[in-house]
């Protein structure tokens, strides 16, 4: 693959984790731990540096999550904790910046600590940037920004200084969104950046989606052509 043909910002939109609990007979939840097991990420994260990907985004809760049961919710939070953990003293050795998009007053105080304070201490790296969504909605995000230009009084923007009230401010749009499981819609992820970006529809639900998974949808989107619209 050539470094020029190379998504600079990859979205990986992660579906099936209940599915493959089921399927698999355990419990809903068993799905969250072995998608979130830390060793397997990781190894995403790892792969995603050697292909020369810049940004890569995981979706992690939905605005719409909420209306999971409780022992469901509490557990995905616990396991974005330990991941959080993890990943600042990672980021310290491999110069990864982290950062949360989404809502920030509903996540539960110790989360939301924990996400300034990963934050913080990783704003000054750039080799890989690694974005969380984190109770996150397309239409959620586009209604915040329109407020926060309402707040500022504003009386007229364009497509480039709206950018600026978007979770994504300083995040380039996604080149490629990956959503796993077969399921081939995008649910609100990005409306607003995601107009030209690549799509890829990977059939395998989550937990099974490793490094080698992420180099085939990097693969296929090498072999297409942007047009942006153009001829």
């Amino acid at each position: 693959m050539k470094s020029e043909n190379i998504p600079q910002h990859v979205v990986v939109i992660p579906d099936g984790n209940r599915r493959w609990a089921k399927e698999k007979g355990l419990f809903v939840t068993a799905g969250h731990y072995k998608s979130a097991g830390y060793d397997n990420v990781k190894s995403i994260l790892n792969e995603a540096k050697a292909l020369g990907i810049k940004y890569i985004t995981f979706w992690g809760f939905s605005t719409e999550n909420w209306s999971r049961e409780e022992q469901e919710i509490k557990a995905i939070f616990e396991l974005v904790y330990g991941l959080l953990d993890k990943l600042e003293k990672e980021a310290q050795e491999n110069k990864i910046r982290f950062r949360h998009l989404g809502r920030k007053d509903r996540i539960p105080n110790n989360i939301l600590e924990k996400i300034k304070k990963v934050e913080e201490s990783t704003s000054k790296y750039s080799d890989l940037n690694v974005q969380l969504c984190l109770d996150y909605g397309g239409r959620d995000e586009l209604v915040r920004a329109v407020n926060k230009i309402i707040a500022s009084g504003v009386q007229k923007i364009d497509e480039k200084a709206f950018e600026g009230y978007l979770d994504t401010r300083d995040i380039p749009n996604p080149d490629l969104i990956i959503r796993t499981s077969g399921e081939k819609r995008l649910s609100g992820m990005m409306p607003f950046q995601s107009v030209y970006a690549e799509l890829y529809f990977s059939e395998c639900y989550f937990p099974d989606f490793d490094a080698l998974e992420l180099k085939k949808a990097v693969e296929d989107y090498t072999k297409r052509q942007r047009r942006f619209g153009g001829s």
